[in-house]
């Protein structure tokens, strides 16, 4: 799935000149969807985007395809999209970039948005989200809502978007409690909620009083409900299923990105680029934070928020030191986007392994 930019070295613009695009186009956009749309999570909040999409006035009804596996046969299923007309083909997770760009070779005329990869092409662009920019704002409502200091975070694969996310989020906690540690447990999976759950109630069992998530079902949420702790979800506002544990979620919202890019097929502007939007743009956020946290907490919550929008707050800014106390930037520095792109270390206040 998102196993962002692995290999990405920096989002910049690309020059190619694009397809011929006809101005006032219909558009016939097709989906793939790595997941069950039901999963709450990832994939639920692409189809959000892809229904707010639909609500323009040139958009066709959309088709989507769920529970694509990654490899070989995605090729078979966007292949497929497109002899059924579609001119608008959105894959939504990062396994699906090499089929993507093998496809799009042979359909010059169709347009092609890949999700969090770093390869394009004439008719291919990419886009992904700064979700370390909302992480990082929820690391400081868990660092401030912990009392036994120990924070637990159910993580997905050890890749730059998945380690950036953890990093962002300790940032946060640290900014207002340098004693609270963040404990990192693996389970090699995006979407298998037996394992997300037994890796939440691993957490517990060694005292987080509040967890965290890089996934897509919502185990952790009902894990942390069903033992008294507290939870920050991830992708979706998921408070229903753990009505006295949720505290917020960093939160995508697709329909942002997916309304603006019919608007430019529509208009015959689009071009290939790589977009990468955060906060500022309204692609990424937090979800309504509970009553339950202080409203202190919610005015630091919101002045952080201002100073994200207006770039004089950047998560990743020196001093910085890996949590062996190597320095990472020095004082006033800021991390570039290729760096954040290929992370690959842990900040100081992590505890776990980098390796699978």
């Amino acid at each position: 799935m998102k196993k962002t930019m692995v290999m990405a070295l920096v989002i910049l613009l690309c020059g190619f000149a694009g397809p011929v695009l006809a101005q006032d186009k219909q558009i016939k956009a097709g989906f793939v969807y790595v997941g069950p749309v039901g999963d709450a999570g990832w994939t639920y909040a692409h189809d959000l985007g892809r229904l707010e999409m639909e609500k323009l006035p040139f958009v066709e009804p959309s088709t989507y395809i769920e529970s694509v596996p990654e490899g070989a046969e995605s090729a078979r299923v966007i292949n497929g999209l497109v002899r059924r007309g579609h001119n608008l083909i959105l894959t939504t997770s990062f396994g699906y970039m090499d089929a993507t760009i093998d496809v799009a070779k042979r359909n010059k005329d169709v347009i092609f948005m890949h999700c969090s990869g770093y390869k394009t092409a004439e008719n291919v662009g990419t886009y992904f989200g700064r979700m370390y920019e909302p992480r990082y704002l929820s690391g400081i409502i868990a660092g401030k809502m912990t009392t036994k200091n120990i924070i637990g975070y159910v993580a997905a694969f050890p890749i730059p978007e998945v380690i950036r996310g953890i990093n962002a989020f300790t940032l946060g906690v640290r900014s207002v409690n340098p004693e609270a540690q963040v404990r990192v447990v693996w389970t090699q999976t995006w979407f298998d909620p037996g394992v997300e759950r037994d890796a939440a109630d691993s957490l517990l069992d060694v005292g987080a009083d509040v967890l965290a998530m890089h996934q897509d079902a919502p185990a952790t949420l009902q894990a942390a409900e069903a033992r008294g702790a507290y939870v920050i979800g991830y992708n979706s506002d998921m408070r229903h299923f753990a009505p006295n544990a949720f505290l917020t979620a960093p939160v995508w919202n697709w329909g942002a990105l997916y309304t603006q890019l019919a608007e430019a097929v529509h208009n015959g502007t689009w071009k290939s680029e790589q977009i990468w939007w955060g906060v500022k743009d309204g692609l990424v956020g937090l979800a309504d934070i509970h009553a339950k946290v202080p409203d202190d907490v919610k005015a630091l919550v919101q002045e952080r928020t201002a100073a994200i929008v207006a770039g004089t707050l950047h998560p990743f800014t020196g001093p910085l030191k890996d949590r062996d106390g190597h320095q990472v930037l020095g004082a006033g520095e800021t991390m570039s986007d290729g760096e954040m792109l290929s992370m690959n270390f842990f900040v100081e206040g992590v505890q776990g392994t980098l390796s699978k």
